[in-house]
């Protein structure tokens, strides 16, 4: 891997599905998507764990700090219920909190569901990486990552993952670039490198 590889964590958070109970289908979901949306080189650093706080702060801190990631996106354990701890787990990891993408993740998948309002997820900085709690569902992954389309095919409502490559640039990780037809990474004119 040279140092332009986008190294990426892909963390499914399930106590069935780490014991086996059922097949995950979190990182399959989340590897199928960046692999149509990212068009620059990206390594997946996988893991499924239960539902542990302990085991989740761990594995963010591994990843981070250990496999270098730069971008960590979770999957699962962001609702109510008391075996839901992930938000807990990443904010006791985080150097700094980032709002916004809850905020709008939550914005998203209102417009699909009523429920979406019992969602907890958050995302932090650790280092020099972004770590992105996201839905369990893969509909709802592809939903708040790429943004919600009209019949025609139209952008209607901007997926998040659309600000991760101009966050990724400011905190030292590698240029990201994205395949338009699925996701256009924004960033300032400034920050736009020549192709």
């Amino acid at each position: 891997m040279n140092d332009d590889t986008l190294i990426i964590g892909l963390v499914s958070i399930s106590d069935r599905a780490s014991t086996g109970v059922y097949e995950d289908k979190g990182i399959p979901a989340l590897q199928e998507w960046l692999g149509a949306a990212l068009t620059t080189p990206w390594h997946a650093e996988t893991r499924l764990i239960a539902d542990d706080r302990a085991t989740i702060e761990n594995t963010l801190i591994s990843l981070v700090d250990r496999s270098h990631c730069h971008l960590v996106l979770t999957t699962g354990g962001t609702g109510p219920a008391p075996r839901d701890v992930t938000p807990e787990a990443t904010l006791a990891v985080a150097d700094k909190e980032m709002p916004g993408f809850g905020e709008e993740m939550r914005r998203i998948s209102l417009n699909f569901v009523p429920t979406a309002i019992l969602s907890r997820q958050v995302a932090v900085i650790r280092k020099q990486a972004l770590i992105i709690n996201l839905p369990g569902q893969p509909k709802s992954i592809r939903e708040t990552l790429e943004g919600v389309r009209d019949a025609d095919g139209n952008v209607r409502h901007v997926g998040i993952f659309a600000a991760v490559p101009y966050c990724l640039d400011l905190i030292g990780a590698p240029y990201a670039e994205t395949d338009e037809a699925v996701i256009k990474a924004f960033r300032p004119k400034s920050a736009i490198r020549a192709k």
